[in-house]
Formats: C-alpha cells, structure tokens, sequence
C-alpha cells in the first residue's frame, strides 16, 4: 500500500525556445534591409546635388525598380544554384554507391562510430542503413556531405519576396520627398521616417535571428545612416555645393 504523504516526483517538461526561421523570413530580411538603405543612401547623396525634388523621386523610382529586379534575380539563381548543387552531389553519391559500395560502406561505418556507436551496433546499422539504396543515398547526403534537400520551387518564391521586400523597403525612405518641397527638406524626413524603420526592423530581426534586440537595432540604424551620410557628403564634394 502506498503511503499517500510520499508522492513521487512530478517530471515538468522544459519549453526549449528555438528559431525556426524559415526561408521566407530569411528573404524578408534581405530584401528589406537592402532596400531601407540603398534607395536612402541614393536619395541623400542627390539632395546635396540637384535642387528638385522631382529628380530625386525619379532617379530613386529608377533605383528602386532596377535593384528589385537585381535583387529577385539574384535570390532566384541563389535557389536554383542550391538546387544544382544538391542534384549533382546526389548523382555522384548514387554512383558511387553503385560502383564501389564496399567504400561506401566504409565511410557510412566510419560516420557512425563518430557519433559514438559501438561496433556491434555500427555493423546493425550499417546492414540496416545501405539494404535500401535510396535510403543509403539519403544518408550520405544528410551526414557525409552535411547537405538538406532543397525546396525546387523556393528559387521563385525567393525572387519575388526578395524583390518586392526591396521595393516596400526602398519606397519608404522616397515617400518624404513626395509631400516637402526641396530636396533638402525631403531628406530631413526621409532620414527621420527611415532611421526609426531602421531601428524597428533592427529590433525585431535581432529578436528573431536570437541576438541582443536594442544591439541589433543602433546597428542597422547607424549602417544606414553612415551609407546615407557618406552618399550626401561626396555628392555635396563633387557637386561643389
């Protein structure tokens, strides 16, 4: 009989908080953060140059569309490099386990015992692993060549969100220079309305990637602001203004 005053102990379960970043996420960021500062550092570096407002919304209408596209091509061969890559090294590893699998055996012996399997356990798992050729493959693959397979069609998604988080990330610091009515005056608003988007989308993308928020976030704002300053500085120099 139990005694009811002894009970046993509870086991908790402990909530382990990890990033799951996905890869859209991961595009945002780099389209954002490319189009919060560019377009702001080419705007400022024309307001110390031209005195019309209406050619800085032009050449940073211009920027923003070519660097969209330059942006969401590059994320696209990105993915479809990954891609490539993947296919090669997988063909390779089903030849190599078709031509010379005594090799391959050996290599999958030797991936187990440095994950510390003993030898009898390795010879099951060996036996176990390379019965199935795909699964063999698969293996390789993940442990060997420390390769995930990639999603086929992530290369188009990955375009169009990169391109387009360019594009919301580049109209925000332009926006300013559509209500004032010198350059001058755009830029004084442009740098407010972007430095505080700078430091939110710094505050938030550090929370998320796990580093220290208020860090990441003086650090975005001051790469964008060293960008803009130093684009507004040679413009004044060569423009002689």
């Amino acid at each position: 009989m139990n005694d009811p005053a002894v009970t046993e102990p509870a086991f908790v379960l402990h909530p382990e908080h990890h990033l799951s970043s996905s890869a859209m996420l991961q595009d945002v960021v780099i389209g954002l953060s490319d189009g919060l500062t560019v377009p702001f550092a080419l705007a400022a570096g024309l307001s110390g140059a031209v005195a019309s407002s209406g050619l800085v919304i032009t050449a940073g209408l211009a920027e923003i569309v070519a660097g969209s596209i330059a942006m969401g091509l590059g994320g696209y061969l990105a993915g479809r490099t990954e891609v490539e890559h993947y296919e090669a090294e997988e063909a390779r590893e089903r030849r190599e386990v078709r031509e010379v699998p005594d090799v391959e055996r050996a290599e999958v012996d030797e991936l187990l015992a440095e994950m510390g399997l003993s030898e009898a356990t390795r010879a099951a798992a060996v036996a176990e692993l390379t019965a199935d050729p795909e699964q063999w493959v698969r293996f390789m693959m993940k442990y060997e060549l420390g390769l995930e397979e990639p999603d086929p069609k992530q290369a188009p998604k990955s375009a169009f969100t990169i391109s387009s988080s360019y594009a919301v990330g580049g109209l925000i610091p332009l926006s300013a220079y559509f209500f004032t009515n010198t350059p001058v005056e755009g830029l004084a608003w442009s740098a407010a309305i972007t430095l505080v988007c700078l430091l939110v989308f710094g505050y938030f993308k550090s929370r998320m990637t796990g580093q220290p928020p208020v860090a990441g976030a003086l650090k975005m704002a001051v790469v964008g602001a060293l960008a803009a300053g130093a684009a507004f500085g040679v413009a004044r120099l060569v423009g002689g203004g």
